[in-house]
């Protein structure tokens, strides 16, 4: 059994790779080949949470498990098994398993639903999720400009300078005239306004997972021609996005599918939302690589688990 530390999984995982990784597993979902369990929450009084969620896809299936605290941080670990025999293979250390493969979501949606002229990328957000949602962008459009604004001015700018962006004074700035848009905060409320937003924009919205919390405005929801999300199970019990502007009793709407169904563009001057969530199956499909690429390059920590 393999231990793979957050430097192998960087060094391992390149952007490129990784969205080919969840294109493969977006068709095996719509194949009816792979098995998602969408997340859950064990919630202690200290205010620890100890998150988990899995799935299976091809050759492998496995569960990612972490722990948060809002005083003392958070702790990723992701455990990777043979499907053929349930032999386990590996831990990873799954903190940057979890924003490459975030933003690689993104960056698949963003191939499907995104003009294919898209030069112009707003970004609200200037945390370490944005600095993989912006290299996902780059590696499927041809991006020119990266605007980006967040509530904290120093690290606006220094965000701005290590990515090759343009830091601006507003979230407004930042939006309009973009051709894509990436929300990645852990705001409560709506970050921007549906009128900021142009005909023909594709809006990656990914830094809400909690039911109360929400980045994007009732408005456009409401009147987006399509909204694309990783899982609708998922989605109706952790996309604040969603859940606070829709009406239950007709969730999930008739502007919303699951990624896997999507084939392409509803019309150039459509608004198009990828709401992720993060699922257990993209977790698996990069999992599985990294483990491959591995082994095969003797990479890793061999542990003995069995007397």
């Amino acid at each position: 059994m393999l231990f793979l530390t957050e430097t192998d999984v960087r060094e391992l995982l390149p952007m490129a790779k990784a969205i080919e990784l969840m294109e493969g597993a977006f068709h095996r979902m719509a194949a009816g080949e792979s098995l998602n369990q969408p997340r859950r929450r064990l919630i202690l009084p200290a205010g620890s949470v100890l998150h988990y969620m899995a799935g299976a896809d091809g050759a492998y299936f496995g569960t990612k498990i972490y722990s948060t605290h809002p005083k003392h941080g958070a702790h990723f670990l992701f455990l990777l098994y043979a499907a053929a025999d349930a032999r386990p293979l590996a831990i990873l250390e799954a903190n940057s398993l979890g924003q490459i493969r975030t933003g690689a979501a993104s960056g698949y949606a963003t191939k499907l639903l995104a003009r294919p002229d898209a030069a112009t990328l707003g970004v609200i957000g200037s945390g370490f999720q944005a600095r993989t949602q912006i290299a996902a962008m780059r590696a499927v459009r041809p991006i020119r400009h990266v605007k980006v604004w967040s509530r904290s001015e120093e690290r606006r700018h220094t965000f701005a300078r290590e990515c090759d962006a343009s830091a601006v004074e507003t979230a407004e700035q930042a939006v309009r005239g973009s051709d894509i848009v990436v929300t990645a905060t852990n705001a409560r409320e709506p970050v921007l306004e549906a009128a900021w937003i142009s005909p023909g924009t594709h809006v990656n919205a990914m830094g809400s997972n909690q039911a109360q919390r929400r980045e994007l405005p009732t408005e456009l929801i409401l009147h987006a021609d399509l909204i694309a999300v990783g899982s609708l199970e998922q989605a109706r019990t952790e996309s604040g996005d969603l859940v606070l502007a829709l009406d239950p009793v007709e969730w999930p709407g008739g502007n919303m599918v699951e990624l896997k169904d999507v084939k392409a563009r509803p019309s150039t001057a459509a608004v198009t939302i990828f709401k992720s969530n993060g699922i257990a199956v993209e977790d698996v499909a990069s999992a599985g690589y990294i483990y491959e690429t591995a082994v095969r390059e003797g990479r890793g920590e061999t542990m003995e688990i069995y007397s």
